[in-house]
């Protein structure tokens, strides 16, 4: 017996709002199997309405607009020029700089970084990686989403402040997706978790929460920053 092209969708019942199921395609006597997750929903009929399941909303932080501290030389063409002026001019190269040097960042101009460690002189900032020291940005999540992945990174020292609306009795989730776990401060301004973990040895932290308001997840960093990614999650936010 042979087909053409049969598509098998295998539901997962007796779970509660929402799980995910296994799209497989079998094609001409081979099979393929297609990552593809959907939502399952219970009906008032108690029959099974599967959709598709809308991707978590990805945030990151601000590139401009902001002060920045540090950079680290990222140039295509290396070594790097340092330059008297804000400007290309012959004659007006003052050193060089390899790629993953760190530089002190004084100010920005026209899209050139003036910097004074290790050298004095201007670069350009599109040949550097380089992050706003301060952020303070609002996890907004799409109507169809109660996930947010937050990514980014704090190049020096630099405080990265997510705030998160949490209804009382809802669970927050942080699932740790790099080396750095945030603090979680309350609306009162208190810490409930630990410090920080820059050692990456926590992945996962939930908690029903006690209080309304408005929560921080907060990354520092003192010395030369960091790459971070976590994943927040909130249950049952069918109010908000």
């Amino acid at each position: 017996m042979s087909f053409n092209k049969i598509q098998l969708i295998i539901g997962i019942t007796g779970l509660a709002s929402a799980a995910s199921i296994a799209y497989f395609t079998i094609q001409s006597g081979s099979s393929e199997l297609v990552s593809n997750y959907f939502s399952i929903t219970r009906l008032h009929n108690n029959s099974v309405l599967v959709s598709q399941e809308s991707s978590p909303v990805v945030i990151t932080p601000p590139t401009s607009g902001c002060k920045i501290s540090m950079a680290i030389v990222y140039d295509l063409d290396p070594p790097l020029n340092v330059r008297r002026s804000p400007e290309v001019q012959q004659g007006n190269i003052v050193g060089e700089l390899n790629n993953n040097t760190y530089v002190s960042v004084a100010d920005e101009q026209s899209g050139w970084l003036q910097i004074t460690n290790p050298v004095e002189g201007w670069v350009a900032k599109n040949r550097t990686r380089n992050s706003c020291a301060m952020v303070d940005k609002t996890i907004t999540f799409s109507p169809k989403s109660d996930t947010a992945i937050v990514r980014g990174e704090i190049i020096g020292s630099g405080s990265h402040n997510y705030r998160v609306r949490m209804i009382q009795g809802q669970t927050l989730t942080i699932k740790n997706l790099g080396d750095v776990f945030p603090a979680i401060i309350n609306p009162d301004g208190l810490l409930i978790t630990r410090e920080p973990n820059v050692e990456g040895n926590e992945s996962e932290w939930t908690s029903i929460m006690p209080v309304g308001g408005e929560y921080t997840l907060q990354l520092d960093s003192y010395l030369r920053g960091f790459e971070y990614e976590f994943l927040v999650l909130i249950e049952g936010n069918e109010n908000l």
